[in-house]
C-alpha cells in the first residue's frame, strides 16, 4: 500500500503540465450519466438510425460522461405509456409522432394540414424557424422539453384508381386514422373517410372494404399496402413528424453544458435524419413500382388544385392549431414572397392584425381574424381595392404591450399597408397610442372598451372603433346590478381597463346613497380572491359587478361557485374572449352569470345581413347549426370595420394613411351587421357604436350566448 501511494505521488510530481497521461484520480472520478431514449418505430428505420447516431455523438462529445441507450420498437412501452413515463421522469428522452401528441396539444396538427405547405422545403423552413419553436415550446404544458422535429416521411395516397385531381376522390372509401381533421380532409374531397386500425388496414384493402389510404412510404412498404393497391400518388400532402423531446424533470437535473449538448446534437442531426429518410424513400418507390403499382407524382398545377380545394381546412381548424402559429407562417411567407419581382409587380394591399392570438384572450383574437378574413374575401371577390387584392397579415402580441409596439414597427415598414386592426386588450392599445400616431397608421378597434383609446390628445386621431365603450357599459351594468336590491360589490382587474371603468363608475356611485356600492381590486392570480369573494356575503352584498378578462373571470366565478350562497354576477364582456362556458360550465351551474354584449346572433330580431353573415360563417368554418360561434362580437364588429375601411380607401382613391384617416372621418352612411352607421365617424367622434342599445346576455346549456331573461 505504501508503494502504491508513493507511485501516485511521484506521478503527480513529474507529470508535465500538458501531459496526456491520465491521472488515476481523474479516471476514477469520472461520473457517467446514462439516459434512455424510447421510440415506437423499428430498429431498421431512419429514425432509429438517427437515434443511434445521436447516441454515438453524445458519447463522443461528452467525453464518455453522458451515454444514451436507444430503445426502438416500443421496447419501453407504446407511445402513450412512454409519454406518461417521461412526464413522471421515468423516461429521459423520447421520439413521439406529432399525431399522438395532438390530443393534448392540438397545435401539433400543424403539419397534418393537407396541402398547406408548398412542399418539403417550405415545411422544413417553418419547422426549423419560429413556427417550429412555437410548437416545441407547447410541449412544456405536458412536462416535456422540445428539442427538434424528426420525421417518418410525407404522406402519399394509394388507391385502386388513379388520383390526379380532387374529383378523383369522389365516392371513394378511404381508410384513415381516427382524426377529425383528416376526416374533414377526405370529406371535402368527396370521399368517405373510414377509421380503421393501422394493423387491420392491409386486410381492409385486400377485402375491398376500402378503396385507398394515405401513409408515408415507409408504412406503405412496411405494411405491404402496395401489394393490394394499384396506384400510388406521390403527393407529399401532409407530414408524419416526430417530436424529439426530453422529460422536463430529467432535463432540469442535467448541467447546462449537458442540456446544451443534447439540444445542439439533436438539431444538428435533423438534416441528416431527413436526408436518410429521403434516401430510403427512393428505394421504397422502386419496391412499389416493381410490384406493378402505377406511380404518379403530382405536378405543381395538380398540387395547386388540391391546395385550393382544401384551403378551408386550415381556417376551419384555426382555433385548434392556433391562429398564432398560422399567422406566423403567413408572415414568413409574406416576407419571402414580397422580395420577388413577381410579388412586387402584384403587391397586395395589406391589412395588419395586431392581436392577442395566444394568451387567455386568444379566442378573441381568432374571432377578430375571422371577421377580417371574411370581409377581405368579400372585397376581393368584388375586385379588391384600387385594382389590387387585399391580404391579411397577423402578428400576435400575446397581451404584451411591448410586443404590440414592435408589431406596429413591422407593419409600418410594409409599403402597401392600409391599416392595422387591434384587439382585444385596452391596456395594449393604450401603450401603443404614441406609436400609432407617430407612425400615422390608421388603427381600427373592433373589440376593446377603454374610453381613452379614441378620446385622447393626439390630433389628428388615427384610432377608430366599432366596439362598445366603458363609458356606456359601466352604467349599464351598474343599473342592472342595483336591481338585485341591497349592496353591490364591484371587482375591477388591476389594469388600465379596470381604471377606465373606475373613472366612469365613481361619479355614478357618488350620487347613490352611502354604502350602496363598494369598489375593490384584484389580479388574475390574486391569492386572496377566495377570501374577497367570501367576504362579499359577510358584508351584505347582493350582487357583484365584475370587470375582468378571461383568467380573472375564471378565478372569480370558481370562487363564487364554492360559496354557500353564490351572488349573481354582472360582468363586462372580457370573459367571452375565451371559451369560458366550456372551461367553467360546472361552476356556472351554481352561479348566475350575466354579461354585456353589443350584438347577439341568436333571437328573433337579428338584422337580415347579420343572419346572412352567420350562415356564411358557419359554412366557411365548418360549424353546424347547433355549434357555438366563438366570441361572435369580435367577428361581427371586425367585419363591419373592414367594410368601412374599404369604403374609406375607395373614397380617398389612395393608400396614403393621411388620406384614409380623413376619409374615415367623412364616410357616408353604411348599413352594417351591427347597426346602420349614420355616419360611422366624424372628425370629433371616432366611436361608431355610441348610443347602441346594449344586451345583457347569458350562456345557455350548450354554450350559446343568448339574451338574459
Amino acid at each position: 500500500m505504501l508503494f502504491a501511494a508513493a507511485v501516485l505521488w511521484w506521478q503527480y510530481l513529474v507529470k508535465p503540465e500538458n501531459s496526456t497521461i491520465p491521472s488515476p484520480v481523474s479516471q476514477t472520478s469520472i461520473q457517467v450519466r446514462t439516459l434512455r431514449l424510447g421510440l415506437n418505430i423499428a430498429a431498421d428505420s431512419a429514425l432509429n438510425a438517427a437515434a443511434e447516431r445521436f447516441s454515438e455523438l453524445i458519447d463522443e462529445r461528452s467525453g464518455g460522461k453522458l451515454k444514451i441507450t436507444v430503445h426502438p420498437n416500443q421496447e419501453l412501452g407504446n407511445d402513450d405509456q412512454m409519454l406518461e413515463m417521461a412526464r413522471k421522469g421515468e423516461l429521459d428522452l423520447l421520439l413521439t409522432p406529432t399525431a399522438k401528441l395532438s390530443s393534448a396539444i392540438p397545435a401539433m396538427q400543424y403539419a397534418d394540414l393537407p396541402f398547406y405547405f408548398s412542399g418539403r422545403e417550405e415545411l422544413y423552413a417553418m419547422l426549423d424557424s419560429e413556427p417550429g419553436q412555437m410548437l416545441l415550446s407547447k410541449l412544456q404544458t405536458i412536462d416535456l422539453v422540445g428539442l427538434t422535429f424528426w420525421e417518418n416521411g410525407f404522406k402519399q395516397f394509394t388507391a385502386n384508381t388513379p388520383i390526379r385531381k380532387p374529383e378523383d376522390f369522389a365516392k371513394l372509401r378511404i381508410r384513415i386514422m381516427k382524426s377529425k381533421l383528416i376526416t374533414d380532409q377526405f370529406e371535402t374531397l368527396g370521399a368517405k373517410a373510414i377509421p380503421i386500425d393501422f394493423h387491420a388496414t392491409y386486410q381492409a384493402l385486400a377485402d375491398g372494404a376500402v378503396d385507398g389510404e394515405e401513409n408515408p412510404l415507409v408504412a406503405i412498404v412496411g405494411m405491404r399496402f402496395h401489394e393490394v393497391q394499384k396506384h400510388l400518388t406521390l403527393s407529399n400532402h401532409a407530414y408524419l413528424g416526430y417530436a424529439f423531446s426530453a422529460s422536463k424533470r430529467v432535463f432540469e437535473t442535467l448541467s447546462p453544458d449537458m442540456r446544451d449538448l443534447i439540444q445542439r446534437t439533436a438539431r444538428e442531426l435533423t438534416v441528416w435524419e431527413r436526408e436518410e429518410t429521403a434516401r430510403r424513400e427512393a428505394k421504397f418507390i422502386e419496391t412499389i413500382s416493381a410490384a406493378g403499382v402505377e406511380t404518379h407524382t403530382l405536378t405543381p398545377e395538380e398540387r395547386q388544385r388540391f391546395a385550393t380545394v382544401l384551403a378551408p381546412i386550415a381556417d376551419k381548424f384555426g382555433f385548434e392549431v392556433g391562429y398564432d402559429l398560422l399567422a406566423k407562417t403567413d408572415e414568413l411567407r409574406y416576407d419571402k414572397q414580397s422580395g420577388t419581382t413577381l410579388a412586387r409587380a402584384r403587391q397586395p394591399l395589406v391589412i395588419g392584425l395586431d392581436a392577442d392570438l395566444s394568451s387567455a384572450g386568444g379566442q378573441a383574437g381568432g374571432s377578430i381574424f375571422r371577421g377580417v378574413q371574411l370581409a377581405v374575401e368579400d372585397i376581393n371577390r368584388d375586385g379588391g381595392l384600387l385594382g389590387a387584392p387585399l391580404r391579411v397579415i397577423a402578428h400576435d402580441h400575446g397581451a404584451n404591450p411591448e410586443v404590440g409596439r414592435q408589431n406596429l414597427e413591422l407593419f409600418a415598414a410594409m409599403p402597401s399597408l392600409l391599416a392595422v386592426v387591434g384587439g382585444m386588450h385596452s391596456a395594449v392599445i393604450l401603450e401603443e397610442l404614441e406609436d400609432i400616431h407617430r407612425l400615422r397608421i390608421p388603427y381600427l378597434i373592433p373589440w376593446a372598451a377603454g374610453g381613452s383609446l379614441t378620446v385622447h390628445e393626439y390630433r389628428p386621431s388615427y384610432t377608430f372603433r366599432v366596439s362598445v365603450t366603458d363609458t356606456e357599459v359601466a352604467p349599464f351594468l351598474l343599473e342592472h346590478a342595483l336591481k338585485s336590491g341591497g349592496h353591490v360589490a364591484v371587482l375591477l382587474e388591476r389594469s388600465a381597463w379596470g381604471r377606465s371603468n373606475e373613472a366612469v363608475l365613481k361619479p355614478l356611485i357618488e350620487k347613490l346613497p352611502a354604502g350602496s356600492v363598494g369598489i375593490d381590486w384584484f389580479t388574475a392570480n390574486d391569492p386572496d380572491i377566495e377570501a374577497k369573494i367570501h367576504a362579499l356575503n359577510d358584508n351584505g352584498a347582493r350582487a357583484l359587478l365584475m370587470v375582468a378578462n378571461p383568467a380573472g373571470s375564471r378565478a372569480i366565478v370558481q370562487a363564487m361557485a364554492r360559496q354557500e350562497k353564490p351572488l349573481p354576477i354582472f360582468a363586462h364582456w372580457g370573459l367571452t374572449g375565451a371559451d369560458f362556458w366550456k372551461q367553467e360550465q360546472v361552476a356556472l351551474q351554481r352561479v348566475d352569470l350575466r354579461f354585456v354584449q353589443s350584438v347577439l346572433i341568436h333571437g328573433a330580431h337579428i338584422r337580415p345581413q347579420l343572419k346572412k353573415f352567420i350562415t356564411r360563417y358557419r359554412e366557411r368554418y365548418g360549424l353546424g347549426p347547433d355549434d357555438t360561434v366563438p366570441s361572435p362580437v369580435g367577428s361581427v364588429q371586425a367585419y363591419d370595420l373592414i367594410q368601412l375601411l374599404a369604403r374609406a380607401v375607395t373614397q380617398a382613391k389612395s393608400i396614403d394613411h393621411a388620406a384614409i384617416q380623413a376619409a374615415l372621418e367623412t364616410l357616408r352612411p353604411y348599413s352594417g351587421l351591427v347597426r346602420d352607421y349614420n355616419p360611422p365617424f366624424t372628425k370629433d367622434r371616432h366611436d361608431a357604436l355610441n348610443g347602441l342599445p346594449l344586451h345583457l346576455a347569458r350562456f345557455d346549456a350548450r354554450g350559446h350566448i343568448l339574451q338574459a331573461e
